[in-house]
């Protein structure tokens, strides 16, 4: 073999190796590529690792017809993202758009679905039993004590006196049944006795205070 071809095939061959080297370079990152992400009731969760850092990657999270959570985010070899989705009653799609700088076979357009979360059943709020209001009894007039009867004043002898019934003296002499018998009594003469010196005084009395008076003028 000449030194000629010896070049020739020295050439070959470290062109091979290149060829052989650059194939395997460049299919490590595509290996490599790993994107997770997650979706729940509430919020997304992203998760990219191993990508070539050596480009630039992009990443976009979005709700179908509805907000958009990332937009055309760049990273490097990772990236992580989680993000609360919008209050939802029914089932709504998140879209997640991954760009590879290094080819774009190893970016991701994909959907997931997130169901509404379920709420606890509310149980309605339980009303306090109500105790109807007590009506007060009607407000009573203070009862005055009945008027005593007034007693009557205890009976004297003068009250007895002095009353408009007419008083019945008895009479005291021994001697009135003789005279309803005879028309006479043994106790007359003794009367006029006594009569007569009344009188007998009464006439000294006059004519000595007529004497005092004279007198005196």
């Amino acid at each position: 073999m000449t030194r000629q071809s010896r070049r020739r095939s020295g050439v070959i061959a470290g062109a091979g190796m290149v060829a052989l080297i650059g194939s395997a370079v460049l299919a490590a990152p595509a290996s490599a590529h790993t994107p997770n992400w997650s979706v729940d009731c509430d919020s997304v969760s992203v998760h990219l690792t191993a990508y070539n850092g050596r480009v630039t990657n992009s990443v976009t999270v979005s709700v179908d017809g509805g907000a958009v959570l990332a937009s055309n985010e760049s990273f490097g070899s990772s990236y992580d993202f989680t993000g609360a989705l919008p209050d939802h009653s029914t089932a709504i799609k998140v879209h997640l758009v991954v760009k590879a700088g290094d080819g774009k076979q190893y970016g991701r357009d994909e959907y997931k679905t997130s169901e509404p979360c379920e709420k606890p059943p509310t149980t309605p709020p339980t009303t306090p039993e109500t105790t109807p209001p007590t009506t007060a009894p009607p407000s009573q007039p203070p009862t005055t004590p009945a008027s005593e009867t007034p007693t009557a004043p205890p009976t004297t002898p003068e009250t007895t006196a002095t009353s408009n019934a007419p008083v019945v003296q008895a009479s005291t002499s021994p001697a009135s049944g003789d005279l309803a018998e005879t028309g006479s009594s043994s106790s007359t003469p003794m009367i006029a006795g006594v009569a007569a010196a009344v009188v007998a005084a009464g006439a000294g009395l006059l004519v000595f205070n007529r004497r005092r008076g004279a007198a005196h003028r």
